[in-house]
């Protein structure tokens, strides 16, 4: 062998050794994509702009044991008079008088009405595509990222609302990073607060688990308003699971303290205390049961606000109802479809309706 094969292959060995090196040094790394569409029919929905018509009577129900004003036998008798000659003129009339019932009642207590607007009927269809992106570090440190990009008309069935068209464009969800020092999560503006998704949004969140606690701080690098920070502390023992949130407010700390207690396989219990800041604490009792695939759920408070919720599920089918103190009413219907595909309806007690088909790639 000559010199100069004997130089061309130690120069192959070093190229691979490198290469080698190198590809021990790198990051390991995935990227899902999946994908959603959905289209179908409303009427009615609750637009963005208000807290919509059900919350509306929840509110009015949560004040009237505490506050009497003379709208409320006018609207018994509009209602009269709409049940007995159900016109669209008799229903506004009727839909009027319940509006300044809510609105003076909220005034009685220092609270502003906001009942939003509604849209009328209409056709949504949306798509959209997601990309998870995610990774791990040499040593051991693993982080993840997200991208979506969604076009067309939307609605959020859960609170019978019309989102409203989205725009197409490219949004860049949470990053991620998360070791034996626990999980640090950035995501500008969409972190929800701890203890109640109507306060600010936080930008950077950090969980990790103390013994026996798993915790979760929260807060907004912007600092503009008075609930930059809030808090989730969890603990199990015996079969109870405690919860503790707190968020900085207006005037003062909001706190909720919850308890869940699996009495058996069929039966679970719930009580909650929740002090937002500068209000009346409000405490809170459920139960839910199930069996051969029904459920009933069960909940109710010391401001005299209940709700009873019914569910039925075979088969890939499912039907809920549920109602409220104010009467106030919702129905869903869901069936899978296969294939990633699934049908929902539903309507409600303020005229509200939605169907149509959902589907995941």
């Amino acid at each position: 062998m000559n010199n100069s094969t004997r130089n061309l292959k130690m120069k192959k060995l070093l190229i691979a050794t490198s290469a080698l090196v190198a590809t021990a040094g790198m990051a390991s790394a995935d990227i899902t994509i999946s994908g959603h569409a959905a289209a179908g029919i409303y009427s009615g929905l609750s637009n963005k702009d208000g807290v919509g018509k059900v919350a509306a009577n929840s509110a009015l129900a949560s004040v009237h044991s505490t506050a009497t004003t003379g709208t409320t036998a006018v609207r018994a008798t509009k209602l009269t008079a709409y049940l007995a000659d159900p016109t669209a003129t008799t229903k506004a009339a009727w839909e009027a008088a319940r509006a300044a019932d809510v609105a003076a009642l909220l005034a009685a207590n220092g609270r502003a009405a906001d009942v939003g607007t509604y849209s009328g009927d209409g056709i949504y269809s949306n798509a959209g595509v997601d990309f998870t992106m995610t990774g791990a570090t040499d040593n051991g440190i693993s982080f993840s990222a997200a991208v979506n990009i969604d076009a067309g008309m939307e609605i959020d069935a859960g609170d019978f609302e019309l989102d409203g068209a989205d725009g197409g464009t490219a949004g860049l969800g949470s990053v991620s990073m998360a070791g034996t020092f626990g999980t640090l999560t950035f995501d500008d503006g969409g972190i929800e607060n701890l203890y109640s998704d109507s306060l600010t949004n936080a930008d950077v969140s950090y969980s990790t688990t103390v013994g026996a606690v798993s915790l979760t701080i929260a807060h907004d690098t912007a600092a503009a308003s008075a609930s930059s920070n809030s808090v989730s502390a969890a603990y199990s023992a015996s079969g109870m699971d405690f919860t503790l949130t707190a968020s900085e407010a207006s005037g003062g700390t909001s706190t909720d303290l919850s308890v869940a207690y699996a009495l058996n396989d069929t039966v679970s219990l719930s009580g909650s205390t929740d002090q937002p800041a500068g209000k009346e604490s409000v405490q809170t009792i459920g139960a839910t049961t199930t069996l051969n695939g029904v459920s009933i759920s069960v909940e109710s408070a010391n401001n005299s606000t209940w709700d009873v919720d019914l569910g039925y599920t075979a088969g890939g089918f499912a039907l809920t109802y549920g109602v409220d103190e104010t009467d106030g009413w919702t129905a869903t219907a869901t069936s899978a479809l296969g294939g990633g595909a699934t049908f929902a309806a539903g309507v409600n007690s303020e005229d509200s309706m939605y169907a149509g088909v959902s589907f995941a790639f």
